[in-house]
């Protein structure tokens, strides 16, 4: 019975000790992190139980390797501008992403969490004067026919 005993109490202090190592290297590295991320919900305009959801798919695709930097947002904004047709729409869509360049002014507005993003880009134009345009002549007035007055009954 004193072994069954001490067998139990030494293999709890052994899960107890891996449990430990496992806290302190949760801690270290991206277990940081994710102390962080928890330490947000509940403060921001997200759903708390969404928030610690996304928080522990973010530690597990880290712990898999998957989250090695930061996404390269502009790049993805204008490789999306590559798919334009025509040359003019995809200068003007690099325009909006890089914010303005050139003769064109450029705004952001929103943010994700308000809804989106709302990109908006100004192109001044300056049009060529009009030519001056010839006289038109005048145009000759006929006499117009009288109206028949309406027969009376």
């Amino acid at each position: 019975m004193k072994s069954n005993t001490r067998s139990i109490v030494l293999a709890l202090l052994a899960v107890g000790g891996m449990a430990s190592a496992t806290l302190a290297t949760a801690q270290s590295g991206r277990g940081g992190i994710y102390q962080q991320e928890l330490s947000v919900c509940g403060h921001n305009q997200q759903d708390r139980a969404a928030c610690i959801r996304e928080a522990g798919a973010a530690r597990q695709e880290a712990a898999r390797g998957g989250l090695t930097g930061a996404p390269d947002y502009r790049a993805n904004a204008l490789a999306r501008c590559g798919l334009q047709q025509s040359p003019g729409d995809r200068r003007d869509c690099e325009a909006r992403v890089l914010g303005g360049e050139g003769n064109t002014s450029a705004s952001v507005e929103g943010s994700v969490m308000g809804g989106g993003v709302i990109r908006e880009s100004v192109t001044t134009v300056v049009m060529p004067a009009p030519m001056p345009m010839e006289r038109a002549p005048e145009p000759i007035m006929a006499p117009r026919p009288m109206p028949m007055p309406a027969p009376i009954r």
